[in-house]
């Protein structure tokens, strides 16, 4: 069993790096529950739950390993409660991403957001300050997980990023309110690294999860490497491998992270046992990781 390096946010501790289970075949629940076991096997005590299937997966883990120190890292996606004129804002994404693309500026590094229809239309000022919360969409949203098997929870992903860009972070606020109230403690989570940042930083939550990895990727890497060197608030990497591209060398690129960037946590795709294992082996390179404690 390999010893997983510890750090402390918010009086919880958290492991140096989170398993995410990437599967690969038709069986997904099965995969995913049986590559859990192996990393847990190997020493993994806390797993990155994208979806519902990880979530019910970990609650087998759980369940069949009777261990109740076993955490989670649940995600929660800010459109699961912004509504516009009554209706889900995700209904008007084409709309949301046109009104970004053509009124409001925004770094070249940003370059995810899907196209959109030539004749699109665009929110007036008027109409996004009438993008509003529906809290009981959110909270319905919100009670898939629970803070015994998830203290904390990843809130934000690409719709995080796209209220930032339209000015409403008072909305993020809210969210990010009603997600404490529940327990939770709140990581936000971005896409776009060198925008979100500092756009983000007013919100009351414990870190800030962006991709970042030696490879670069959504984000001018130089520019992003120079804003988490100065920022003052624990950042986790997103994608530490870059979509698989740096997992021949993992010490390579946790060094990047670790030591270069002093990155607080990573969150890593696995898709096998062998990458679980090479992984875990890396991280016990970095001893200085063991120690790290900052909140």
């Amino acid at each position: 069993m390999i010893r997983i390096p510890t750090a402390v946010l918010e009086g919880k501790k958290i492991p140096r790096i989170i398993f995410s289970i990437r599967p690969s075949s038709a069986s997904v629940d099965q995969e995913i529950l049986s590559l859990m076991k192996k990393a847990y096997d190997l020493g993994a005590w806390c797993f990155d739950l994208p979806s519902s299937i990880h979530l019910q997966s970990f609650r087998e883990l759980k369940h069949l390993t009777d261990d109740e120190s076993l955490i989670a890292l649940c995600h929660l996606e800010v459109e699961e409660g912004t509504s516009f004129l009554g209706k889900p804002l995700h209904r008007f994404e084409s709309k949301v991403v046109s009104t970004i693309k053509k009124n409001l500026f925004l770094p070249d590094s940003v370059r995810n957001l899907p196209p959109v229809p030539f004749s699109s239309e665009v929110f007036t000022q008027r109409e996004i300050d009438r993008i509003n919360l529906d809290p009981l969409r959110f909270d319905r949203a919100l009670s898939a997980s629970h803070p015994t098997d998830s203290p904390f929870l990843l809130i934000g992903e690409r719709y995080g990023d796209w209220l930032l860009a339209l000015g409403r972070i008072d909305l993020l606020k809210k969210m990010v309110s009603r997600v404490r109230e529940k327990g939770f403690i709140p990581i936000f989570s971005g896409q776009w690294a060198t925008f979100s940042l500092p756009k983000a930083k007013p919100l009351d939550v414990a870190a800030y999860a962006i991709p970042i990895n030696k490879k670069g990727c959504l984000f001018d890497l130089t520019q992003a490497c120079d804003l988490i060197k100065r920022f003052d608030r624990p950042v986790i990497s997103l994608n530490p491998l870059a979509d698989g591209k740096l997992s021949r060398n993992p010490e390579e690129a946790f060094s990047f992270l670790f030591d270069e960037l002093k990155i607080y946590s990573a969150i890593a795709e696995i898709a096998s046992e062998k990458e679980a294992r090479s992984i875990s082996g890396a991280l016990e390179k970095f001893p200085s990781l063991i120690s790290r404690q900052r909140t």
